[in-house]
Formats: structure tokens, sequence, C-alpha cells
């Protein structure tokens, strides 16, 4: 057992705050940075060093380090925050990571409406204002097959605003088994009760029968509420009731059916429903996501009967809860890649469905440029972003030894690579999956582990 160390008396501790170096000189010694960075960095560094000097660690700053430390920071200040990565995980939709990459016509169509001015609220035609949402409406009315339709900033807004246009005040009717929780903790109890409605449990949380929601319904309710298990699913005993008998229920008892789709699936895919498919069932409104698998910006739509869809569009939330242009503009060309191109003109939905005929040349030409550490595996992906959570994608990756730097020292050299590499580890081994990356990425990628490897192997 190691000699436990004296603690350090105050009178040290003094000593060695007065010996850390000035804000000014560490800032000086980082050279090729903006005078105002440099000094950022070299307050936090010391500022970080006197912490730990004051909760009694035994630290002597090696000036050369520090020097270093400083430059560092300092180039992630002048970087910014906010950073492109390279996701190895094999997590298609990585809520952490930004969920679906865009296509590339949907980024260049962001770029092009970001640069300059634009007929935002304005209409060409008739030279006054128009409306932002009649950017997007003809073209969802389309893909759903919705009388109307509305876009959000996401599907918890999309949520909250048609809950709140439909049942502020009175009842809204849930199966016990759908009261879920989606990431973040945001959960569909308390989502429904921002938007005043009253919740009316029915069913039991593996079961739920047309004749429950039939004894709930009454003269306070205003709607019956569906939510689809996005992020997982209940097997065995189970029983539920189908959309289009909910949908018959609410059109006998005079309520609004509102059915929380989750993932926004336009095609089908799995076990997912799709928006049509809800539309279609009768459902007064239908809410989901556009950055899930319909492989958009974050945004949520709401779509269906022109009526239910008017009442949204009026509400004092739906301004609070509006796009912005960028997000109008790489919706609209994500649709209308849907609409064009279909399924494969979508990065994520390509990722999803890509095989092994793609898969392993990129996995293979990793680990041919890493070397002898890594070789050729396999490994099981996921859709990740709440969607298809029964849905194994089996296929090649690249398996990485990671040597004397451990696999936890690896994938955090990986982080600190330009750009970024995020891996995930297996066992002993880096799992490199070739499923979101792109062919340059995987280069850049097999470069990185290289380099990491070569210094700290």
């Amino acid at each position: 057992m190691p000699e436990q160390q004296p603690e350090a008396s105050g009178h040290e501790i003094h000593e060695r705050l007065r010996r850390l170096p000035s804000v000014e000189r560490l800032a000086v010694s980082a050279k090729g940075h903006p005078r105002h960075l440099a000094t950022a960095a070299a307050r936090a560094e010391v500022d970080a060093l006197r912490t730990r000097l004051l909760a009694g660690e035994d630290v002597e700053p090696d000036p050369e380090a520090l020097r270093d430390a400083v430059a560092r920071r300092a180039s992630q200040l002048e970087r910014g925050s906010l950073r492109p990565v390279i996701n190895a995980t094999g997590v298609v939709l990585h809520t952490n990571l930004g969920r679906a990459p865009l296509a590339r016509q949907a980024a260049e169509a962001t770029a092009r409406i970001a640069r300059g001015y634009s007929n935002l609220e304005y209409d060409l035609e008739a030279g006054k204002r128009g409306s932002r949402g009649d950017h997007l409406e003809a073209l969802l009315r389309e893909l759903s097959g919705a009388e109307a339709a509305v876009a959000v900033n996401n599907n918890a807004a999309a949520v909250l605003l048609g809950l709140a246009a439909t049942a502020a005040g009175r009842e809204v009717v849930v199966s016990r088994g759908q009261l879920v929780e989606i990431g973040g903790s945001f959960r569909i109890p308390e989502i429904l009760a921002q938007s005043g409605a009253r919740l009316v449990e029915v069913g039991t949380t593996n079961r739920s029968r047309l004749s429950d929601y039939e004894l709930a319904v009454g003269p306070q309710s205003a709607a019956i509420l569906r939510v689809h298990q996005s992020n997982f699913r209940t097997v065995g005993f189970t029983e539920e009731v189908s959309l289009a008998d909910l949908c018959a229920l609410g059109r006998e008892r005079g309520v609004s059916v509102v059915d929380d789709l989750g993932s926004g699936a336009l095609e089908e895919i799995g076990d997912e429903p799709t928006l049509r498919e809800s539309v279609g069932a009768g459902a007064d409104l239908v809410c989901c996501s556009a950055d899930k698998l319909l492989g958009g910006p974050q945004a949520g739509i709401i779509a269906g009967r022109a009526e239910a869809v008017e009442r949204c569009r009026k509400h004092p939330l739906a301004r609070a809860v509006r796009l912005d242009k960028l997000q109008l503009a790489s919706l609209e060309a994500t649709l209308r890649l849907h609409r064009d191109g279909g399924p494969e003109a979508i990065p994520a939905l390509a990722m999803l469905a890509a095989g092994e005929q793609e898969l392993r040349p990129r996995a293979e030409r990793m680990a041919e440029l890493i070397g002898e550490r890594a070789e050729l595996g396999r490994a099981t992906a996921l859709a990740g972003g709440g969607s298809l959570p029964l849905a194994a994608l089996e296929g090649p990756v690249c398996l990485v030894d990671p040597g004397a730097v451990g696999v936890d020292g690896l994938v955090e050299l990986l982080r600190q690579a330009d750009p970024p590499v995020i891996a995930r580890i297996v066992e002993d081994r880096v799992v490199l999956d070739p499923r979101t990356m792109s062919d340059d990425e995987a280069e850049v990628t097999a470069k990185a582990v290289r380099g990491a490897l070569g210094r700290h192997g």
C-alpha cells in the first residue's frame, strides 16, 4: 500500500499559488492566436491550476506542458464550440452527434438562403406579405395525403401545440402503455400537462382494449391521443387498439384523435408506421419528427384535417415554435428529395439500407491504412434516435487493438483529432463502423488512428 502523502500546509499552498505564472506571460506564449483568445485560454488554465491547489492537490506545473495546454485551448476557442465530427459509432441517428446528416442538396439550400435575403414571408406573385408555411405545406400534403400541414421546431413542439389547440382545459384519453419517456427526460404526461389538457389513463401497461376507451370518453373529453412506442417495444401478452378503431370511436363520440407518430417515416421501413398510413386511418392530427427517419433537419410536422391544422396554425404557441428560414430551406429540400429521388436520396436512409458490398471495402480500406493493429470484424449497428429499436444492422467493421494506450486512451485521442472521430468500444477493441462514414471520412479516420497509435502505441 503506497505511503500516504501529508497534506500541504496553508503556507505551502500559498507558496505554490504565488509561483503560478501570470496570465499575461502565458498569453504571450500562445503565438499565432488573437490576443484576447490567448488571454482567455491562459486565464482558464491558471484558474484550473489554482482550483486544484486550493483543493489540496500536489501540483507542480511543467512550464512547457502548460504552454502547450494554453495553445490547445486557444485553438479550441478560435475554432468555436460546435464542430463537425466523424461518426464512427455505427449509430445512424446519433442524437448526441446531431441525428440525421443532411443531404448535399439540403445543405446547399440552407447555405444559399443563409447568405442573403429571401422571400420567407413575402408573396412574389402578389407583391405583399405571405406566409412562411406556404413553402412546405404543398409538399407535406403531397407526401402525407393530408388536407393540411404545418411544420414547427420539433416533434415535442408539434405534440404540445396539437394538444393545446385541441384539448386545453379538457380531457385527453391515453393508454397507460403509451405514457412514454422520450430523450432528455421529457415525458408524455408532462408535455400533456403543459398543453393545459387533463390526462385520463386507460387500460394497463401491456393491454388496452377499445372498451377501455369507450368507457373513458365522456362529456369532458376533447381528444384521444395515440403515442407510438418509438424507442422501445412491448412484446408478449399484449393488446392495443388500432388507430383506425380509435378514429372511428372519435368520430362517433365527437372527439379529436391525435397520433404522435414519433420518427416520421415517409416510406415503409422496419415496423415503423408511416405518416401516410396515419393520415389515411383518419387521425385529425398526426405529429412526427423531421430529423429521424424523415432524414431532414430538426423540425416537427403536424399533418391532418384542415380544420384541426388551422386551429394549430392560429394558436398563440404557433409563433413560439415556428421554424426559421434555415430549417425551412433544408426541410423543403429534403421533402423534394423524398418526392423526386426516394429514400436512397436521403443519407440516413441510405446508411440504414447499406449492404455488404458497400461497407466491406470501406472497412477493409481502414484496416489496410491502419496496419497490423487493425483487422476486419463484424458488429451490430443501430438506427438510434429513438427509432427502430428492434433493428440490428449487422455488418463488417474495422477492429483496432489499442496496444499500450488502451481502449479508453485511444478513443480519447481520436476525440482530440481534427476533425474529432467518435468511436465505440467493444470489449478490448475500438470499433470503427463504416456504416456511418463516407469513403473520405473512413480514410481520415484511419489516418487519425494510425497517428494516435504512432505517438502513443
